[in-house]
């Protein structure tokens, strides 16, 4: 594992950083463990002090944080501020509530008086990506810090100064030494801290390939787990559509972050009636985009995260042309320096071909005509993901039928409103299991405890 800034602007390397050592990493996994002895002890109001106060330091310093992230993995600069405010937002929700969602549940037996207490478990593991560098840590830093446990975080290899700069954040708002802890460190060392007894609860969002053994790991130490994983979001266009207004969400869907969006949309799914239209229209939007400096408040299309995220992303467009799709857009890389590519659109996806089933993580859509409303839901509940999905009509209640009827852990009606701080987050099937953010997405590492009382003699 190596943890590097690399400029995917131009791919110039700016900084790299060491892999602790054995020993680094056991003192930082103890000093966790001694702050948990002392957090979970603290007051939900002393707890929110510290979290409102990176909130607000996070707000005041919007600019540099975005700075950093524009730098590491080429965000858009504007799109980068976004996600530093929404952030904030995430901490100052969970100052705010986390008190109220874990109040105590009155119970009426049916003998006796009872109620379920939340307590917290103690230190939690986290693996983190590098597609949203700060939204990622505060929806795991809000609520299961403020639940009263310590977290230890793995960020992604390509992003080390947003997970230090975030680390730091914490402890310029008054977190104790050991309450948040950014670890840069090995797969093997990963695997030995989901072993070791003192750790007690296991979060990761990433890829399926990662879930699959993270979550293994977690089963086999019998530890509580969430698994945030991948995503191939169905874009539902039906015959009665608002057309300008489907094509704005579209372009917005599928180029946000440039595609690097675990919910983002990428099987573009639209009836007979309203295909041809769409697909121009879509076409056009997508051509119109110009790549550029992501720092320049007036680029329209960034760089992807890396030159390997590129040449993966290439590579996966290659297979699917070899097995009959055709490029109706792009579908390659940018004639200029850095991790670029072409806004692409493939068609003719076959369910033979192994494009059908796979991720793609960048500005590639996948488009598909289909008879009518039915089969489009056919064809959006045949995926191994479950994580998103969209449909686009003007009838409210079609709306609702087709969001209801499709196996997916989010549907949106007319929008892709994918996170709000206050909406839990999260899917089924390969995309995993658990659910961030919302009153859901502080239950994840807690003791849920019966207490319950009965005035009568012990039996005999």
């Amino acid at each position: 594992m190596s943890y590097q800034s690399i400029n995917p602007f131009d791919n110039k390397t700016i900084k790299s950083f060491k892999e602790l050592t054995d020993q680094q990493l056991e003192e930082k996994l103890a000093l966790a463990v001694s702050c948990f002895a002392t957090w979970k002890t603290k007051s939900y109001d002393e707890r929110a002090k510290v979290i409102h106060q990176a909130a607000r330091l996070l707000h005041e310093q919007a600019d540099h944080f975005a700075h950093i992230m524009t730098l590491e993995m080429g965000k858009r600069i504007s799109e980068a501020k976004g996600e530093v405010e929404f952030s904030s937002k995430i901490l100052d929700y969970y100052a705010k509530n986390a008190e109220r969602f874990l109040a105590d549940v009155k119970l009426n037996p049916e003998h006796g008086i009872g109620h379920m207490e939340s307590s917290p478990i103690g230190v939690v593991f986290c693996v983190e990506p590098w597609n949203f560098p700060y939204y990622q840590l505060a929806r795991i830093a809000g609520p299961h810090l403020m639940a009263g446990n310590t977290v230890l975080v793995k960020h992604a290899g390509n992003v080390p100064q947003c997970a230090i700069a975030f680390e730091k954040l914490l402890l310029d708002a008054g977190a104790p030494a050991g309450l948040y802890t950014n670890l840069m460190i090995s797969h093997t060392q990963s695997g030995a801290l989901i072993d070791d007894r003192r750790v007690k609860g296991v979060a990761l969002t990433g890829s399926t390939a990662a879930g699959r053994v993270i979550a293994a790991a977690a089963g086999k130490a019998l530890k509580p787990s969430s698994m945030e994983l991948g995503g191939s979001d169905a874009f539902i266009v039906l015959d009665d559509a608002d057309m300008e207004r489907t094509i704005k969400w579209a372009l917005w869907g599928r180029m946000y972050n440039c595609g690097q969006t675990c919910c983002a949309a990428k099987r573009f799914i639209v009836v007979e009636a309203v295909a041809d239209t769409f697909l121009a229209a879509f076409t056009s939007a997508m051509a119109a985009l110009k790549a550029g400096d992501p720092m320049d408040e007036t680029t329209t299309m960034g760089p992807l995260s890396s030159e390997a995220a590129l040449l993966q992303l290439l590579a996966q467009v290659d297979v699917a042309v070899k097995h009959g799709a055709r490029i109706a857009l792009g579908g390659q890389r940018e004639d200029r320096p850095g991790a670029f590519m072409q806004p692409t659109i493939l068609t003719h996806v076959e369910p033979a071909n192994p494009a059908f089933r796979d991720e793609f993580f960048g500005p590639v859509a996948m488009f598909f005509r289909v008879k009518d409303e039915a089969a489009a839901i056919a064809l959006a509940n045949d995926s191994d993901f479950g994580l998103g999905g969209s449909v686009f009509t003007k009838d409210l209640a079609r709306g609702k039928r087709v969001a209801s009827a499709v196996e997916t852990g989010m549907m949106f009606i007319n929008n892709i409103s994918w996170s709000d701080a206050d909406l839990p987050f999260g899917g089924i099937k390969d995309t995993g299991y658990g659910r961030e953010l919302g009153d859901m997405g502080i239950q994840e590492f807690v003791n849920k405890k019966l207490v319950r009382y009965i005035d009568a003699e012990a039996p005999v």
